[in-house]
């Protein structure tokens, strides 16, 4: 409880003269400041009360009427926000001021209980409030009055104080400028550390969405130079999908239910390309884009983009999407491409090549419901998994070809593996 009640106060101390328009800059340098002056009413306090008691009038004057300045200053800085510059201008100056006539009163650095050790409030304090830059002729100052100071201390008359008391006062004056030098530290040590973990976290944000976008590979080659990227694959497989009868679909739907059934569906079929370490390309409308074999080549590219393509066709025809049951053409394709980023603004990383058009075909010549791939694709994956021929179909640009159903793999064929004219009919009833 008292712990709360103190972190509060100092809140509230450091709140002092901030404004609901200042920026987090302004905030912080007023904030110090504030700080810093009421930190100083305790050493001066015990200043001026100490030389009272011991009859030393001049120096006692000198210091309450210190305190007098610093309690009329805090006021107006209240009471009038928009004198902030003149009120951290005037801590600097009233130090340095202060520091000069105490050596002219008071004498030396023992004798004034090295008074002079407040003064690295002077160059930190610009250094907070000005800037490195102008921080140098504040040092000089400081410098300056110390080697004043510690030449006075061999000219200067025996201080009317005690021995204890001179030593009493020369600890407080090292305690209170060595805590305020260690507070100034920390804050801004904290400060860093809060920055680098904002940065850190913003950085994850970026690297996050930059890899939603580009494969990780291509994203470390554009973090480091901007440059064309374009790269041969002689083995790799493509994969498209699409919803059929969609068009019919979403003139019955609102956007906002079309979208979430698409995106209930293709976040689906995103979680299968990260089990199977593929890469997604790209999503136009309703049509599901994704390649096995790039950025990075691996010689099963055909058998585990048609594994994944089992996957996805199992997981749309065993269940509804509010309340609809949908029905995807899926067309596969292997062979060479060309991969890579192209242009500066929005880039993506894209395919291009026949054996992507090819896919592109098998897709929209296929049959709902089932997986249709080429001659090409139908060689890499024979061994591994149960396919029914199609038959020769007449594709649009490519002329005959012979085309391919995959049925499942071959180690579950024979487990109640619905064939092609199974599905046929179960898609005719939908």
């Amino acid at each position: 409880m008292q712990t709360t009640l103190l972190r509060n106060g100092i809140r509230a101390i450091a709140r002092i003269g901030s404004q609901p328009d200042d920026g987090e800059e302004l905030r912080v340098k007023k904030a110090l400041v504030t700080s810093s002056v009421f930190g100083s009413f305790f050493s001066i306090s015990l200043f001026a009360i100490t030389y009272t008691l011991f009859d030393a009038q001049a120096a006692g004057i000198l210091f309450w009427s210190w305190l007098a300045f610093q309690l009329v200053n805090m006021i107006i800085q209240v009471l009038v926000p928009a004198f902030y510059p003149w009120f951290a201008f005037g801590q600097l100056s009233v130090f340095v001021l202060a520091t000069i006539l105490r050596m002219i009163v008071l004498g030396g650095f023992i004798n004034a209980g090295g008074q002079v050790l407040f003064l690295v409030i002077v160059p930190l304090g610009a250094l907070i409030l000005y800037g490195a830059r102008h921080t140098l002729y504040w040092f000089l100052i400081y410098l300056t009055l110390i080697a004043v100071d510690i030449a006075l201390q061999f000219y200067s008359p025996p201080s009317p104080l005690p021995q204890a008391i001179q030593l009493m006062l020369l600890a407080v004056s090292s305690i209170v400028s060595a805590l305020f030098v260690f507070g100034i530290l920390v804050y801004f040590v904290s400060q860093r550390d809060l920055a680098f973990r904002l940065l850190r976290g913003e950085q994850e944000k970026s690297e996050t969405l930059l890899l939603n976008v580009l494969p990780h590979d291509i994203a470390a080659i554009l973090k480091r130079e901007q440059r064309l990227i374009a790269d041969r694959f002689e083995g790799a497989s493509i994969l498209f999908a699409d919803v059929v009868n969609f068009t019919p679909m979403s003139a019955t739907m609102t956007p906002t239910e079309l979208v979430e059934l698409l995106n209930e569906v293709f976040s689906y079929f995103d979680s299968l390309v990260e089990k199977y370490e593929l890469e997604k390309i790209k999503t136009i409308g309703d049509c599901y884009m994704v390649a096995s074999g790039v950025p990075r080549p691996r010689a099963d590219h055909a058998q585990v983009l048609t594994r994944m393509a089992l996957e996805m066709r199992d997981y749309v025809n065993q269940r509804e999407f509010r309340g609809r049951n949908l029905v995807f053409r899926i067309g596969l394709n292997s062979g060479p491409v060309v991969a890579g980023v192209i242009g500066r603004k929005k880039f993506t990383y894209d395919l291009w090549g026949d054996a992507v058009n090819t896919a592109s075909r098998m897709e929209s010549h296929g049959q709902g419901g089932n997986i249709q791939i080429t001659h090409a694709s139908y060689k890499l994956i024979k061994d591994d998994f149960v396919c029914e021929p199609r038959g020769i179909v007449n594709v649009k640009g490519k002329g005959e070809m012979e085309v391919w159903f995959v049925v499942g793999q071959k180690d579950t064929a024979m487990r109640a593996q619905p064939t092609i004219a199974a599905d046929a009919l179960q898609t005719a009833r939908r």
